[in-house]
């Protein structure tokens, strides 16, 4: 197909109407188009059209409420990066202190604790490449005053990604008690469990630290929904396919963990008020259907 021409702002709200959509406020709609670009809000309006071929909409499509969507969507990224930064930090100190007390300050480099190999040298490269570009005083530091010496654990680990921490949890033998030991203290009673939700959350970081869309997005990277005997509430049935795709499980997730880690948090209280403050935003767009609040994890 041949590229197309660019549109002006007034050319785009033209198309828009063209096909249907209502503007309330069109002075206000050039002023959003000129702050958040046409593609990045057709992710929010995509299934309210009637013909995707030919981008007619529905009959009762506003363009302010592909903003409310577009809002929503921004705000609850900002509500679950809390929860992330709370869930990382956490999994980060129990990894550091259990391990570095069994296996030494450079247990990192152990192989002989690890699974694989192969993927233990790719985690190794990454580490470095982390550690190297690190701005923490206590890495300068210890650049200058032991160049070319590797890095205690509670140094190098604490400057690690989410997703390094997930592999690198991951990768460790499974027999390993602190491996057991650190999902029980995040909650989980396997590891197994622990290592599938902490894939399935550095995912929805990478969307989040990316400012990309979670509103109706399939979720590539889905969790372990059935927990063997759950340390908290949890998820009381079988969820519907739509539920386990869409961000719902994630979420369910985080919030499950969190009240582990994180006593009197506020991440599921600011989700909450967070729906109240879009009443006609269609939620269950993210999984979160009618039924939800007959689970124990999300009763009030």
């Amino acid at each position: 197909m041949p590229n197309k021409p660019a549109y002006t702002i007034a050319a785009q709200i033209e198309l828009l109407k063209s096909r249907g959509m209502l503007f309330k406020n069109e002075a206000n709609a050039h002023h959003f188009l000129s702050n958040i670009s046409y593609y990045r809000l057709k992710g929010y309006w995509w299934d309210m059209q009637t013909n995707v071929t030919n981008h007619k909409f529905n009959s009762d499509t506003y363009f302010e409420d592909i903003i409310d969507r577009y809002n929503f969507d921004r705000h609850l990224r900002l509500i679950l990066f809390d929860a992330i930064e709370r869930i990382e930090i956490a999994l980060r100190s129990k990894m550091i202190y259990h391990l570095s007390i069994a296996y030494g300050s450079l247990w990192y480099l152990d192989v002989a604790i690890f699974d694989n190999v192969v993927i233990h040298s790719q985690i190794l490269i990454d580490l470095n490449k982390e550690f190297g570009r690190s701005q923490e005083i206590f890495i300068k530091d210890h650049k200058q005053r032991y160049p070319n010496e590797d890095a205690d654990a509670w140094k190098i680990i604490e400057v690690a990604s989410m997703g390094t921490l997930s592999k690198l949890y991951k990768n460790l033998k499974h027999q390993l008690p602190e491996k057991s030991i650190i999902s029980k203290e995040m909650g989980l009673n396997l590891h197994n469990e622990l290592s599938s939700w902490l894939e399935a959350i550095t995912y929805v970081r990478n969307i989040v630290a990316h400012h990309s869309r979670l509103w109706s997005r399939s979720m590539v990277k889905r969790p372990i929904e059935r927990i063997v005997n759950p340390n908290g509430n949890w998820l009381s049935n079988t969820l519907l396919p739509v539920q386990s795709k869409k961000p719902f499980l994630i979420i369910s997730c985080m919030v499950y963990l969190c009240n582990k880690v994180i006593p009197n948090h506020q991440i599921k209280s600011k989700f909450i008020q967070l729906i109240n403050d879009y009443p006609i935003t269609p939620i269950y767009k993210l999984g979160f259907l009618n039924n939800c609040q007959n689970h124990p994890l999300w009763k009030l």
